[in-house]
């Protein structure tokens, strides 16, 4: 299902980060994400939802870009 606030994700397996590009551009990387947290993350109905309730509140982030 499309996403109107992610526009593309990647887990980047070796360093733990989740990557997500937002629909304005921004990129962030959430980091320590477990192999497990992206699973769930990747086949939820609503990746947003799952963003805003699961990784937000307990993974830390750096900005990429804008």
């Amino acid at each position: 299902m499309p996403s109107s606030v992610i526009n593309s994700y990647a887990y980047l397996e070796d360093k733990k980060t989740l990557r997500i590009v937002y629909q304005s551009g921004a990129v962030y990387d959430y980091l320590n994400v477990s192999q497990k947290i992206f699973e769930e993350f990747r086949s939820a109905f609503s990746k947003g939802v799952y963003l805003n309730k699961i990784i937000k509140p307990k993974f830390k982030f750096k900005k990429v870009s804008d």
